[in-house]
């Protein structure tokens, strides 16, 4: 998939920015974000290569992106590992919020595993707006149920 990066300032640092080419992202105002609003869903394909990317994120163990690593170990197929989970739960909020929101916390409990072959969709809305920063309440869920539940807090500029 080809992506543009882009980059911006905060504070003394200068940040890369990778997105989709032809998408544009907004950043909304603060008087803009609602408690209840519902974020829209996100669904990603999971693919052998998604799966793969676990030694992107330095995660070498072979479980969770070996097809003969997997079987011995009692898993059924390839996974997503813990960082790639939470880099698309992040993705999730920050495509919504936009590429200026800045990331305060996540707090994500892992539920079932996101096997190779199947469809992981994100769903989520504001439960808090509160001294300039936002809740966002998150579910990524797949056919065996629920992958990834949380929140994320951010903030507006």
């Amino acid at each position: 998939m080809p992506l543009r990066v882009t980059y911006r300032q905060m504070d003394e640092i200068v940040l890369p920015t990778c997105v989709s080419p032809g998408v544009v992202m907004r950043t909304p105002a603060e008087e803009q974000v609602e408690t209840g609003a519902v974020l829209p869903d996100l669904t990603i394909t999971l693919t052998p290569t998604v799966i793969a990317s676990a030694p992107a994120t330095m995660d070498l163990t072979p479980l969770g992106r070996d097809d003969e690593g997997a079987g011995p170990r009692r898993s059924k197929d390839v996974f997503l590992n813990i960082l790639t989970t939470m880099g698309l739960v992040e993705r999730y909020v920050t495509d919504w919020a936009g590429p200026e929101a800045l990331i305060r916390g996540i707090n994500v409990k892992l539920g079932v595993p996101a096997y190779a072959g199947d469809t992981l969709t994100f769903t989520g809305a504001v439960v808090a707006c509160e001294d300039g920063e936002f809740t966002v309440r998150v579910r990524g869920a797949v056919s065996l149920g629920d992958h990834a539940s949380g929140t994320v807090r951010f903030a507006l500029p």
